[in-house]
């Protein structure tokens, strides 16, 4: 294999499938601002290439029905290896005004993990938590057609006709049995057929629009079959991009998209997914298989403008492997959205075969094509309303139509399970008009989970709430002026202070309006609920009448407030410091699980570390989330700070900040770090796709020459070794996954420092050939330490060199320490200290670190070990020793190992250092006002007239809509009523049988007492 074509896996989301994407050799994706026409496009890049004397480069000839058709982009080829040639050609390009950007063409080769030519029904599944119902008899469960009620519709002849449905997969078989109106197959692949020989792309036809046997959702529908993977599963960038600009120019209605990944910053990609919907294109696409774990969704389906889905067996429960949010776009400075929209089906749904028959697939790609079906259904019955019908609209539908699922929170569900006939009424009945996702926000609902976890009290961190604006009215709006804080008085909404932030331009068709919530000082004994609601004000412009229409949207808060938890129960977790992919090559924090190498799921308290979250929450503690640098921090209302997995460097500023935290106001550290290894960094390197060049890893699993300059002062050190091995503590099973270990740490009496026995999985990694069973090596993975500022010695370099990394003895002078911090305030440049106050304490922080992150890490969770983060943060605040570790303290032993250097930083990192933004979050807060209404320049677009037959058409199909649905609601009474004669009949057999018994019993009792 060429080694340019080398770049990583990465999970993406299709029903029971993997993606592997590559970067093409020297081929090149050169984006316009315009569409223009082929020979114009190429005048364009000969101009600037032709004109430097760059002759050694051709335009990819593209053999599809889009190239007579104007184009924004057009695939280069240069006939040149050198790095320098190519970066030339790009900066050259990039000079002309019409060249928006220069990317290298992908590929992309989709991995089902079933034989497409099998006779089998069933599919083997996934093994990241797909599910198999294996009863064979139990069909009725499965037919997803029938559960959803779509026949109701069919009866009134609701059937999809005359809905143009894309789909973008594997291409149809022709004359296919199952489908009456394929209006036209296209390849955008190098094949020459443009059948389907995987079954991929016809079981997806199949759920939407198949006429036979395993019934689709739409039999009348248009289907535009797209062709945008090979039979062997490849696919390129630029067949998407003209594929979904034919889309556009087809004018197509839905689009059923069946791929995708975390790289949400794929700018082509991204970019076209926002074209798409601006020209009214409705997109839906699966959530992804990377469940039951948080913060996954994948990238088109968790963009605001795309209908993302998730999904569910048919016993109603979420299936396992369908993503959760939430959204992990915004961290680390803010809070992630909602990012699911719906659930459905998804879980055995039966759909046509390649040729004929039918088959079973599981998987979130399946619970896609189920809405997208739906959604052709809902078209074809309110033809009336097509004025009003686009990507924004249809998603308020299929929402506020939605069932919440009892027993599941908002990122699990979204806003609950798809409701057919539900939305078929919204959908007859609608006006358009502006809402938001979520509607509101209540701490006392459980669906409002994480939220409904902890309440606010004065002194915590703001919570925030990421809010989706969706204007049904308009593609284009905007925010006017500055959203309103109403506080209800009646409710103590006088004791909350609210901040905002909205997104300048609502487009396409969405925006996104960020909420900031605490507690007023006058609240800090407050208990109970505060009420109030924000309110906006969007402007929209509809071009087809050329007007203006100016709406008010209300956002109500329920919010619940505790008083201020005592210091002893108060955590900060440092998220500030976790970094993730993308925009970086963050590598795996596991080095074992090679088929998932990317650190992508954000290290938040609510997402991967979930569990963790929980655990803590059940014991009594209460988490605050740090967005901003160590300098921005009251330390004295806090018991412990909780640093995990950090991959941003440390500012000197705030290392600073810490050892005065720590000496004189008495905050405890937690640490759990993660493996750090350049020589393995360097093995697990990959090609980068802008730059075109080898990158190795910013860092390890955690950034620990980052680590260690942030501990050196207290004398604590990690090293390079990375261990992996299962011990045990005491009673405690545990497994070390891949970890860092402590090479350097105070021997002070009463301090406590384990070891254990661990493999060299570094060396296994360098060296392939290692034998399996090679020896372990005993080595310290945890300590316990008490901070003394009157024992530290001295030394002037407390941080002074943080580049060199050299196994010198750490210095810990607080003396020293406390003159650079003097100096520091003299700097012109303002280090914020204004969220501390002067309170300090007489006892001196504790500290506890330990070397390996994943065992309270979610994502590949071996064996947890929250157990010994609570043991950790128990010595931390209460100064407490528990006697099982004080029985394990090796710290004399461990005295006498041989001292090793400190880990080298890779010379090209950028996480040398912190950032150099140290500013502190500031807020703007609201002033309370009363409810004012909103002065319409035009009353609304919601009065827009109807005209007579098309309102009695509407109103008609209502009627018999409603009639249907009642007829269906006295079915499920009749069978609810049946269901209860028949629960209440089972107890009382049991209890005639069960007297027969006795009494049979107490006879023959008798009869034999009477004989003897």
């Amino acid at each position: 294999m060429n080694v340019f074509t080398f770049l990583f896996i990465i999970s993406a989301i299709c029903s029971l499938d993997a993606f592997k994407t590559a970067v093409v050799p020297n081929e090149f994706i050169v984006h316009f601002h315009s569409k223009y026409l082929a020979p114009v496009r190429e005048s364009y890049i000969a101009a600037k290439l032709l004109g430097s004397n760059v002759t050694n480069w051709e335009i990819v000839p593209r053999l599809n029905v889009a190239w007579q058709y104007p184009s924004d982009f057009d695939v280069l080829r240069v006939f040149d290896d050198n790095e320098s040639s190519s970066a030339f050609i790009i900066e050259r390009l990039l000079t002309h005004p019409s060249v928006k950007a220069v990317v290298p063409q992908r590929s992309v080769r989709r991995i089902l993990n079933y034989d497409p030519y099998s006779n089998l029904t069933y599919v083997h599944r996934h093994p990241q938590g797909v599910l198999r119902n294996r009863n064979t008899n139990n069909d009725r469960h499965r037919q997803v057609c029938s559960v959803l009620h779509a026949n109701i519709l069919w009866k009134l002849g609701i059937t999809g006709k005359g809905v143009k449905v894309a789909i973008f997969d594997t291409g149809l078989t022709k004359n296919h049995p199952h489908f009456r109106n394929v209006k036209e197959r296209t390849n955008w692949t190098n094949e020459k057929s443009l059948d389907d020989r995987v079954s991929h792309g016809t079981f997806v036809a199949g759920v939407i629009a198949s006429s036979r046997e395993c019934l689709g959702f739409a039999p009348d529908a248009d289907l535009y079959i797209f062709k945008v993977f090979t039979n062997s599963q490849v696919s390129y960038t630029s067949w998407f991009l003209d594929a979904f600009n034919y889309a556009i120019y087809r004018k197509i209605n839905i689009l059923n998209l069946s791929i995708g990944g975390p790289d949400f910053m794929d700018s082509p990609f991204v970019e076209k997914v926002l074209e798409l919907s601006a020209n009214n294109v409705i997109m839906i696409s699966a959530a992804g298989n990377d469940g039951p774990l948080y913060g996954t969704l994948n990238n088109p389906g968790d963009q605001s403008d795309v209908v993302g889905v998730g999904g569910i067996q048919f016993d109603d429960k979420i299936a396992k492997f369908s993503s959760r949010g939430m959204t992990t776009w915004e961290l680390p400075f803010g809070y992630g959205r909602m990012g699911l929209d719906i659930v459905t089906y998804g879980s055995q749904v039966e759909g046509s075969d390649v040729r004929k028959g039918c088959r079973r697939l599981s998987g979130t790609s399946v619970s896609s094509p189920v809405v997208a079906g739906a959604a052709a259904l809902l078209i074809s019955g309110a033809f009336q309303k097509m004025d009003f019908i686009n990507p924004a609209s249809l998603k308020q539908v299929l929402i506020e139509s939605a069932e919440k699922l009892p027993h599941y929170n908002m990122f699990e569900q979204g806003a609950g399970k798809l409701n057919l006939l539900k939305s078929m009424q919204l959908l007859l009945s609608y006006k358009p008009k502006i809402t938001l996702i979520p509607a509101y926000l209540d701490f006392t609902e459980n669906y409002m989970w994480p939220y409904s976890s902890q309440p606010l009290y004065y002194g915590s961190s703001v919570a925030i709430a990421n809010v989706t604006i969706l204007n049904g009215i308009s593609v284009t709006s905007q925010i006017v002026g500055i959203p309103k804080w109403i506080p209800d008085i009646e409710n103590q909404g006088q004791f909350l202070q609210v901040s905002t932030q909205v997104s300048p331009i609502v487009w396409p068709w969405t925006g996104w309006m960020s909420i900031y919530i605490a507690v007023k000082k006058e609240g800090d004994n407050f208990e109970g609920v505060c009420k109030g609601s924000i309110t906006l004000v969007v402007e929209s412009f509809k071009q087809s009448t050329n007007e203006t229409y100016v709406t008010e949207v209300d956002f109500p808060l329920t919010i619940k407030v505790t008083p201020k938890p005592p210091r002893n129960k108060r955590i900060l977790w440092d998220q500030y410091h976790s970094l993730r992919y993308p925009p970086r090559y963050i590598p795996r924090d596991d080095l074992k699980v090679k088929l998932d190498p990317l650190d992508w799921r954000a290290d938040h308290i609510h997402t991967n570390f979930k569990e963790m979250y929980t655990h803590l929450r059940n014991v009594g503690y209460y988490i605050d989330v740090l967005r901003e640098p160590f300098t921005c921090f009251n330390a004295s209302d806090y018991g412990a700070l909780l640093i995990v997995d950090p991959e941003r460097g440390f500012a000197d500023e705030e290392i600073n900040a810490l050892q005065e935290n720590v000496y004189k106001r008495g905050l405890n550290v937690v640490v759990f770090g993660d493996w750090y290894n350049t020589t393995v960094m360097k093995k697990i390197k990959f090609f980068d796709e802008n730059t075109r060049q080898w990158w190795t890893p910013d860092t390890g699993g955690a950034n620990i020459p980052a680590l260690n300059d942030l501990l050196k002062p207290f004398g604590i050190a990690f090293g390079d070794f990375v261990g992996e091995g299962h011990f045990k503590l005491g009673d405690h099973s545990m497994y070390y996954a891949s970890g860092a270990t402590i090479i350097k740490f105070p021997m002070n009496p009463g301090d406590i420092l384990v070891g254990t026995k661990l493999n060299d999985q570094g060396l296994s990694i360098i060296n392939p050939k290692t034998p399996s069973k090679a020896a372990k090596v005993d080595v310290p993975i945890f300590g316990m330490f008490q901070t003394k500022a009157n024992s530290i010695q001295s030394n002037e370099e407390i941080i002074g060199n943080a580049e060199s990394n050299l196994a010198e003895a750490i210095p810990t002078d607080y003396s020293t320490f406390k003159n650079r911090v003097l100096l520091l305030r003299k700097k012109e440049r303002s280090i914020s200290f204004a969220k501390s106050n002067n309170h300090e304490t007489k006892n001196e922080g504790r500290i506890a670190v330990y070397g390996d992150s994943n065992c309270l890490d979610s994502t590949h969770l071996e064996k947890a070990c929250y157990w010994l983060l609570i043991t950790f943060l128990d010595f931390a605040i209460n100064s407490h020793k528990s006697s099982l570790l004080q029985n394990l303290n090796r710290i004399s032993e461990f005295h006498k190992l041989e001292r090793a250097p400190l880990p080298l930083r890779i010379s090209r990192s950028i996480l040398k250092s912190g950032s150099q933004d140290n500013t502190c979050e500031q807020f703007e807060w609201l002033t309370p006002t009363k409810r004012n209404n909103v002065e319409q320049r035009k009353s609304s677009i919601l009065d827009v007239a109807t005209l007579e037959n098309e309102e009695n058409e509407i109103n008609l199909m209502k009627n018999l809509l409603d009639e249907e649905i009642a007829k269906l609601l006295q079915n499920n009474d009749y069978l609810t009523g049946m269901q209860s004669a028949d629960s209440l009949m089972t107890p009382i057999i049991f209890l005639i049988i069960l007297s027969l018994i006795v009494i049979i019993l107490f006879v023959l009792f008798l009869k034999r007492r009477f004989i003897l």
